[in-house]
């Protein structure tokens, strides 16, 4: 079974690598859907404008950072996979939650977004095989294996699931 080796990722993502596990991360990936689902289902109301400091997201942003992290994630899990040796740029992500207009956006159509996004990108995991995972590429000029890429998305879900539990829902 396919784990990441340390010379797949930057130092910067072995903390949602080693969250993960050595488990198969399409199952994971799977399996997080409906985790995410379920979780999200869970949180009331009055939270989804709430940042528990001053600087900090509320939860609605803390979900688009998710979805769009997840985007560019999957975006150069395929450009890799794909055997496209361009660099890819890093992305400055609270740029991206500063331009994230939300005012038009309800808590259920982001939930949905994020889980028809999983559902549309499992489509692709699943069609890689293990030699697409050891494929490598450049992102934030760093090499990144495509299923390093993967494990990075399924962790980067488990980290801010910990800090909504912890920070935000006093759990």
């Amino acid at each position: 079974m396919y784990y990441p080796m340390s010379n797949e990722y930057s130092p910067y993502y072995e903390g949602y690598i080693k969250a993960v596990g050595n488990q198969d991360i399409i199952r994971k990936l799977k399996n997080q859907q409906n985790e995410i689902d379920d979780f999200l289902a869970e949180i009331p109301e009055e939270k989804y404008e709430y940042a528990y400091a001053e600087g900090k997201w509320t939860v609605k942003q803390l979900i688009g950072h998710l979805i769009d992290t997840e985007r560019v994630m999957a975006y150069r899990a395929m450009r890799i996979a794909r055997n496209d040796q361009t660099a890819l740029p890093g992305f400055d992500q609270d740029l991206y939650v500063e331009n994230l207009d939300l005012s038009k956006r309800t808590y259920m159509d982001l939930v949905d977004e994020f889980l028809l996004m999983r559902q549309a990108n499992l489509y692709f995991y699943k069609s890689l095989s293990e030699s697409d995972f050891r494929k490598k590429g450049t992102a934030s000029d760093n090499t990144i294996s495509v299923g390093a890429l993967l494990y990075i998305i399924a962790g980067h879900v488990e980290h801010h699931f910990n800090v909504l539990k912890q920070r935000y829902l006093n759990k």
